[in-house]
């Protein structure tokens, strides 16, 4: 990357952080009314994902099978990686432009629906099918007893590893639920034997969801119903500090990943191990290319913590200014509850949240495999977390960004503590 785009991205990244915190004050006025749905008329829709080539492949696949039952919707697609996703989206909604239908996260409910950017599900219903849910899961997607969005399925935090870089440098396969420190001398085993060839896993302690795994062994979590920050700074510092290991060259080096991105390291070939939601395998042996990958429970600092949970996060929404809500809610009902939807992704957006498209959904291969390791952490699950406050999306994103820093070496600990609470401070606030 050269000198002048770096200035750009954090010029872009910058100004889409304004107007993220900027969705909290201004509010987006509903569509005007429609004119009566006609069910036969030509529509044009833009629909809009993070992912990658094979999340498209399948997204494609969908959009042809919705085709053949709606020929007179067209929906045209496009993706980017997950940063660049929302700070399109924020510099859209800003503007009044986003998507009829977008791919959404749990983290930006509060932020989105509170300032109007999301459309009442239930203006629609007629149209989207609810009943398949149970009601947790539709409580994902629903804010002030008001359903904004749904969620295509549910993801558990796991440990990925590359069976086939495993057996190259005949290397067995960390435990599952160790420790941090025990998975760190694994990850720094697997580097020396591969000679540096390929590193044993990345920085974990760049990723929110590492940290809020040790604050909820201990009983806490990220944020409280209160709304506020759970932890202290010196928790914080704790935390990225025990990283030194890592960054130390056990695992790969911020500045290799930043050459392969969008990539992710287990994706590119120069990790053996990643940690990230469940529902990623596909998408992992997609990119990486490997025959065979083993999904384990990921690192606890406490043994028997109840520290996982059920992560309803990634949901489809709809655009209040969408001129085709009617059409837009019968896409969004075919991405969320139709069999086809089940047959084509399996688990790659989660495990089915709907009881149709489970029902879809041959649970063989590697969505067995997902559905294995659900079951195999189930006496780790606790409670679901407090409601994200506003604004958690561009927290996660801000703790994400420093941590790269951290790893590249262009801030110190210190700093970033101190930087992450002043951001907080302004979007809580």
């Amino acid at each position: 990357m050269t000198a002048a785009s770096h200035r750009l991205g954090r010029m872009l990244a910058a100004s889409a952080a304004i107007l993220t915190g900027g969705l909290v004050l201004s509010g987006c006025g509903a569509a005007e009314p429609a004119a009566e749905f006609d069910p036969d008329a030509d529509v044009s829709l833009d629909f809009a994902f993070w992912g990658n080539d094979d999340r498209a492949e399948r997204y494609n696949a969908l959009i042809k099978a919705f085709n053949e039952e709606h020929p007179n919707i067209e929906i045209k697609t496009t993706f980017t990686d997950f940063p660049s996703y929302w700070e399109k989206r924020a510099t859209e909604a800003a503007s009044g432009g986003l998507p009829d239908v977008f791919q959404f996260s749990d983290s930006y409910l509060r932020q989105y629906a509170e300032s109007g950017h999301l459309l009442d599900l239930g203006t629609v219903s007629e149209y989207v099918d609810f009943s398949t849910f149970e009601d947790s899961l539709l409580g994902t997607g629903r804010l002030d007893d008001v359903q904004y969005s749904l969620p295509t399925g549910y993801s558990m935090w796991a440990n990925f590893v590359n069976d086939d870089l495993l057996d190259e440098y005949a290397v067995a396969a960390p435990e599952g639920g160790s420790t941090p420190a025990e998975y760190n001398d694994w990850m720094a085993a697997f580097t020396e034997a591969s000679a540096g060839k390929v590193y044993g896993g990345t920085d974990y302690t760049q990723r929110i969801q590492g940290f809020e795994l040790v604050l909820r062994a201990h009983g806490k979590n990220l944020y409280t119903d209160d709304g506020e920050l759970g932890f202290t700074k010196d928790e914080l510092r704790e935390y990225w500090a025990s990283g030194d290991q890592l960054r130390g060259g056990a695992a790969v080096p911020q500045q290799r990943l930043e050459e392969i991105s969008p990539k992710s390291g287990l994706g590119g070939r120069l990790t053996a191990s990643e940690m990230s939601w469940s529902n990623f395998l596909g998408s992992y042996l997609a990119d990486s290319t490997a025959k065979s990958m083993t999904i384990i429970a990921p690192p606890t600092s406490v043994a028997g913590a109840k520290d996982l949970y059920q992560q309803g996060g990634l949901q489809i929404a709809i655009s209040p200014k969408t001129k085709h809500p009617e059409a837009a809610a019968m896409f969004l009902d075919f991405v969320v509850n139709s069999e086809d939807a089940g047959r084509i992704f399996g688990t790659t957006l989660g495990f089915p949240a709907s009881s149709s498209k489970l029902a879809g959904t041959a649970l063989e291969g590697i969505d067995k495999q997902v559905a294995d390791y659900i079951a195999s952490v189930a006496d780790r699950v606790g409670d679901t977390p407090p409601v994200p406050v506003v604004g958690y999306g561009s927290l996660e994103q801000k703790f994400w960004d420093l941590g790269r820093e951290i790893g590249l070496g262009t801030t110190t600990i210190d700093e970033a503590v101190d930087r992450f609470f002043d951001e907080a401070e302004v979007i809580l606030e």
